[in-house]
C-alpha cells in the first residue's frame, strides 16, 4: 500500500503535466521584457503556461483572441487544446474562420478523417475561404480535424452579412451601449485608414456587432466545455462576445485569453488573462487602400 501511493501520484502528475511550448516565429520583440509573461489582468499575478491552463480547464467557455496575422498566436492556441486535454475532455472548437455554407464540408471531413482518409485537397474540401492565409492556420485546423469533438463555425456567412447591409437589425442590450459603439466605430474607422465613407459605418459597425452576436449563439449551442478563437476585438469583454452572452443572460464560467504582441496594453475590463508573443512587422496596409482609393 506504501508502495502504491507514490506510483499513483507519479501517473497522476504526469496526466496533468503540459507538453512543450512551441518556438517563437515571429521576428520582433524578441527582447522584450514581457515577452512569453501570462498576466492574470484580475489580480496582475504572473502565471505559468502550466497555471493558465488550470484557470481555464474549469471553465464552460474559453474564448481566446488573436491577432489573425501572427503565426506565434495560432501555435498556441493549438498548444492551449493539446494541454486543455489533458485535463478535461473538450466539447468543441468554434473558428470565425468558418462560416455556416462551410459546416456541412467541415462536418463531412472530419468524419473522412475519423475513417482515416484524409482528402488529397483539404482547403477544396472544407471550402476554406482564401481570406484567411490557409499557411498560417492549416496547423490549428489539421489538428482540429483528427479530435472527437465537432469543428464548428462562428461566423456569418456572405448573404447574411449582405443582408444586414441592406437592412439594419434592432440591436439591444449591453452590446448597443453608445460607449461601446463609439469604440467599436473608431477601430473600424482605424482598420479602412480612416477613409470608409461615414455614410457606411452604421452598416459596418451592424455587421460587426452581428458577428459577435453569432459567436455568442453558437457558443451557447456548442457542446461543453467550448472554445472559441477569434480576433481579439470579438472576445473582449467590454466590447465583444461576452457582451452578447451576458444580454443572453449566461456569462457565468466564461474565460477570456487574449494573445497579444509584446508593448500592447490591456486592462481587466477587456480579458481575464493575456499572453505576450513576439510581433509581427508592422505593414502599412493604408498604401494599397489608398491607392485604391486614388
Amino acid at each position: 500500500m506504501r508502495f502504491l501511493l507514490p506510483v499513483v501520484m507519479i501517473l497522476l502528475t504526469a496526466c496533468q503535466s503540459t507538453p512543450p511550448l512551441p518556438s517563437w516565429q515571429s521576428p520582433e520583440g524578441l527582447d522584450h521584457p514581457d515577452l512569453g509573461q501570462i498576466i492574470d489582468l484580475r489580480s496582475g499575478n504572473r502565471l505559468s503556461a502550466s497555471q493558465l491552463v488550470s484557470e481555464l480547464a474549469g471553465a464552460d467557455r474559453v474564448l481566446v483572441g488573436e491577432r489573425h496575422d501572427n503565426p506565434d498566436h495560432h501555435a498556441l492556441q493549438r498548444w492551449l487544446l493539446e494541454a486543455l486535454a489533458q485535463r478535461r475532455e473538450q466539447g468543441s472548437l468554434l473558428l470565425e474562420m468558418l462560416n455556416p455554407k462551410q459546416q456541412q464540408k467541415v462536418t463531412r471531413t472530419q468524419a473522412m478523417i475519423e475513417r482515416g482518409q484524409w482528402p488529397t485537397e483539404l482547403t477544396e474540401a472544407l471550402g476554406w475561404e482564401r481570406g484567411w492565409d490557409w499557411g498560417l492556420y492549416a496547423p490549428l485546423v489539421k489538428y482540429a480535424l483528427a479530435q472527437p469533438y465537432p469543428l464548428l463555425s462562428a461566423n456569418l456567412d456572405r448573404s447574411e452579412i449582405m443582408s444586414i447591409y441592406r437592412r439594419k437589425p434592432q440591436l439591444t442590450g449591453a452590446a448597443a451601449a453608445e460607449p461601446v459603439q463609439k469604440v467599436l466605430e473608431a477601430q473600424i474607422k482605424v482598420s479602412h485608414c480612416n477613409m470608409l465613407p461615414e455614410a457606411q459605418l452604421p452598416a459596418m459597425l451592424a455587421v460587426q456587432q452581428q458577428r459577435d452576436r453569432r459567436m455568442a449563439e453558437r457558443l451557447q449551442a456548442a457542446p461543453k466545455p467550448a472554445m472559441l478563437l477569434a480576433g481579439a476585438f470579438h472576445v473582449r469583454r467590454d466590447l465583444g462576445v461576452p457582451l452578447h452572452l451576458a444580454d443572453q443572460g449566461d456569462i457565468r464560467n466564461t474565460r477570456v485569453l487574449v494573445l497579444a504582441e509584446v508593448g500592447e496594453v490591456l486592462q481587466a475590463a477587456q480579458a481575464d488573462f493575456v499572453w505576450f508573443t513576439p510581433a509581427q512587422p508592422q505593414q502599412d496596409y493604408c498604401v494599397g487602400f489608398r491607392e485604391k482609393a486614388e
